[in-house]
């Protein structure tokens, strides 16, 4: 029996994309074949004896996912958009829309999962201590015009409490988690997320939003499988923390517990001509995770 699924959703420059994980635990062999670090250090035999053992580890213990492309246009109900589910007990991925599925856009506030991560990890962010300060500006959002929280900062996706948090984290300790998880194109060279035609706020932009990073939904996938996979580096305590603020209230009535967070991105201030909102991108999800589960579990 598969284990529940989590999923992911991502919204930007006016297409819906989704990506999601099913099953908590797995292997996932998507990268390219990398030399291996230790045997870096050997040289001759030494170094050749440690590669034989270490390929022949990786051809009996890891399996290639396949990938299957397919329909699920009915979901998406007149939108532009792409899904990804990765099946780890397949291990396989099942993609609709590969073209824009496999395309790098900025992760706008789904990246709140990876800098929770990296904060919770690192002891920035303590789950019962974790109030940060409102500076007194009104936002946009009536919601993030008071004190903060974790929690309430994640639900109701506070850009000011995430950008401080990111602050506090630095370029270079965020740059290495990148690194170590993959993350698209790694690129926070616009820390200050000047790039960003549509908000100059300091409090509310940043590198990950329409700026210099980038991933694909099916990348996104792949990342998730690194946090939350059985070969994950970090914590079960980080993940717990970060699963517990990511689980999705009323989510309808498929029995399996799902986990998510959605963003939101404009291209140059331009959308589609069909209302693409956070909202839409989570009905979707749900159903679309939920159906997955029902016909595979």
């Amino acid at each position: 029996m598969k284990k529940w699924p989590y999923y992911i959703k991502l919204i930007s420059w006016g297409m819906i994309s989704i990506f999601a994980l099913a099953g908590c635990s797995g292997k996932l062999a998507v990268r390219d074949m990398q030399e291996i670090t230790e045997g870096e250090k050997l040289e001759g035999p030494e170094k050749e004896n440690l590669q034989t053992v270490e390929m022949k580890r990786m051809d009996t213990e890891i399996k290639i996912p396949e990938i299957w492309e397919v329909d699920w246009s009915g979901y998406f109900d007149g939108f532009n958009g792409a899904a990804v589910i990765y099946d780890v007990s397949a291990p396989g991925f099942w993609i609709y829309n590969g073209e824009i599925a496999r395309t790098r856009r900025s992760p706008c506030s789904t990246f709140k999962i990876v800098s929770s991560l990296i904060a919770l990890e690192n002891g920035i962010i303590h789950p019962d201590d974790s109030i940060h300060k409102w500076s007194g500006e009104v936002f946009w959002n009536e919601k993030w015009n008071k004190d903060m929280d974790f929690g309430g900062a994640f639900r109701d996706s506070c850009v000011w409490y995430f950008r401080e948090v990111i602050d506090e984290i630095g370029p270079e300790l965020m740059q290495d988690e990148l690194d170590r998880l993959e993350y698209g194109n790694c690129d926070i060279s616009d820390w200050e997320g000047r790039m960003n035609t549509n908000n100059n706020n300091r409090a509310l932009t940043g590198f990950w939003i329409e700026s210099s990073l980038a991933i694909s939904p099916k990348e996104q996938t792949e990342v998730m499988e690194r946090i939350f996979g059985e070969d994950s580096v970090y914590s079960m305590q980080a993940q717990n923390s970060l699963k517990e603020v990511m689980l999705v209230e009323g989510q309808g009535d498929g029995g399996m517990s799902i986990y998510g967070k959605t963003g939101m991105g404009k291209a140059e201030g331009r959308t589609d001509d069909k209302n693409v909102t956070s909202t839409a991108a989570k009905e979707i999800a749900i159903r679309l995770v939920e159906d997955y589960g029902k016909h595979t579990l």
